[in-house]
C-alpha cells in the first residue's frame, strides 16, 4: 500500500537535549494513525518537523511521496493541520473565516460544505467565541480540511472535551478517513486510540518503542489480565515481592495502588488474592480487566 509518510531516521535536538532521536515510522494512505507518547516524548516536534514548521537536524521525511525538504510548499497545499490551540479573527463569522482561509489554496472546499461536514451550517454567522468547546474543536477540524487535504494531522483534539464530545468529534475523523483522506492523530486517552486507530506508533524519549496494530501491541503482552489493588497505605517491600512471585510482570506502584498481570490461569487469581490475605494488603479496591493498550502503554514507557 502507498505510504502517505515515511520518517526515516529523524533527528532534532534543542542544545543539548534531544528531542527526537533517530525515529522511523511509516504511515499508510487512508488509515487512521494514532502517535502516542508521555509528555514530553518529541510527539509535537515529530509533526511539526512534519508540517514544515520546523528543520530537522537529520533524518528524511516523506509527505505523499515528496521529500519535506525541498517540496514543502507542495506538501503544505496537500495537507491539513489542527494544532493543539488554534486561534481565529474573534470579529469574523465561522463562514467568513473559512473564506479567508481558504484564499490562501488554489485547491478549496466551500466554508457552508466544511460546516455541513462537522455540523455547524445553521451556526455559520455566529463567532468563535460563541461556540461551546466542543463546537470549537470541530470547527478546527473544518478549518483543517479547508484544502480538502490528503493528509490531515490533529494533535490532541479532544483535549478537555467532555465524553460526549469526544465521541462525536472520533465520528467526524472517520468521516474524514472514509472521505479519502489519511489522518494522524495524537492523543494521552489510549482507549480512543485502541478503538479508533488502525495503527499506531509508542514512542519516548523521541525513540520508537513499539509500533503495529493496537491488537498486535497488546498480543504482546504474554499476562492476559490486568489486576488493580487499591491498599489502605503503601505496600512494604516484603508485601510487594511476595505478590510479585505470583504474578509474570513486575508489580507497577504508584503510591497507594498497585498494578499486576496475570495469564489467563483459573488458579492465578486465587493465589494472588491468597497472597494478600497471607501479607496482611488492607484492600480498598480491587480491579480485574483484560489486558488494555493503555497496560501496553504504561509497560513501555515507565522507564
Amino acid at each position: 500500500m502507498p505510504l502517505a509518510l515515511q520518517v526515516e531516521e529523524l533527528v532534532k535536538r534543542y542544545g543539548d537535549v534531544v528531542a527526537v532521536d533517530h525515529l522511523s515510522f511509516s504511515v499508510k494512505r487512508g488509515e487512521i494513525f494514532g502517535l502516542l507518547g508521555p509528555n514530553g516524548a518529541g510527539k509535537t516536534t515529530t509533526l511539526e518537523i512534519v508540517e514544515g514548521l520546523q528543520q530537522p537536524d537529520s533524518g528524511r521525511v516523506t509527505v505523499l511521496g515528496l521529500d519535506s525538504a525541498t517540496r514543502s510548499r507542495e506538501i503544505k497545499d496537500r495537507t491539513g493541520v489542527q494544532l493543539q490551540a488554534s486561534s481565529y479573527y474573534e470579529y469574523l463569522t465561522l463562514r467568513e473565516i473559512l473564506s479567508l482561509l481558504g484564499s490562501f489554496y488554489a485547491r478549496r472546499l466551500p466554508p457552508v460544505e466544511l460546516l455541513e461536514l462537522v455540523g455547524l451550517a445553521d451556526k455559520a454567522r455566529r463567532r468563535i467565541r460563541q461556540l461551546s468547546g466542543g463546537e470549537q474543536q470541530r470547527f478546527a477540524l473544518a478549518a483543517s480540511l479547508v484544502n480538502d487535504p490528503e493528509l490531515v494531522i490533529l494533535d490532541e483534539p479532544t483535549t478537555g472535551l467532555d465524553p460526549v464530545s469526544r465521541r462525536d468529534l472520533w465520528a467526524l475523523v472517520r468521516q474524514v478517513r472514509d472521505r479519502g483522506a489519511t489522518v494522524i492523530v495524537t492523543t494521552h486517552y489510549m482507549e480512543e486510540a485502541e478503538e479508533h486507530c488502525d495503527r499506531l506508533a509508542i514512542i519516548n524519549h523521541g525513540r520508537l518503542l513499539a509500533s503495529g496494530a493496537p491488537r498486535d501491541l497488546i498480543n504482546r503482552i504474554e499476562a492476559s489480565y490486568a489486576v488493580r489493588l487499591v491498599t489502605a497505605g503503601p505496600l512494604t517491600g516484603e508485601q510487594l515481592e511476595a505478590l510479585g512471585r505470583r504474578v509474570e510482570a513486575a508489580p507497577i506502584v504508584n503510591e497507594n495502588t498497585c498494578l499486576l498481570r496475570l495469564h489467563n490461569d483459573p488458579t492465578g487469581l486465587q493465589n494472588l488474592l491468597d497472597e494478600v490475605g497471607r501479607t496482611g494488603v488492607v484492600l480498598e479496591q480491587l480491579e480485574i480487566t483484560p489486558v488494555t493498550l493503555e497496560d501496553v502503554f504504561i509497560e513501555l514507557t515507565r522507564t
